[in-house]
């Protein structure tokens, strides 16, 4: 058996609010509270993987990169820009409308009210 990942701990100041912004940004799945009493909202991210985000008294930022297809690029994009999500090219400066990213054709960062930087990068 290869080794996979299939869920990691996202912290967040409210989890449902955190996993619904994610899951609308990367037109992704939001699955049904999980774990005792519901403590993780939980977003599928693919067949293997699931984000599952909790609340927490002082969250921490990840940072957290996706490998997405051109078509997929543009969906994200176009949702950032119709909610007025700042992006950016730099994680140092996520705000600076770019998306010409260093290690890709095209790629940005976005983050949340937790302080997750998201990277999302394509290579077209």
């Amino acid at each position: 058996m290869t080794v996979s990942l299939n869920h990691t701990i996202v912290p967040a100041v409210d989890h449902r609010a955190a996993a619904r912004h994610f899951a609308t940004v990367m037109g992704l799945e939001e699955l049904p509270p999980a774990g005792r009493e519901g403590h993780f909202a939980p977003v599928r991210v693919n067949e293997a993987l699931t984000l599952d985000f909790t609340t927490v008294p002082d969250p921490e930022g990840h940072h957290l990169a996706f490998d997405v297809d051109p078509e997929t690029f543009d969906g994200i994009l176009a949702r950032i820009r119709a909610a007025g999500i700042a992006y950016g090219n730099d994680p140092a400066h996520p705000d600076n409308g770019r998306t010409d990213h260093p290690l890709c054709a095209r790629g940005l960062f976005f983050c949340d009210d937790s302080r997750n930087l998201y990277e999302v990068m394509s290579p077209a």
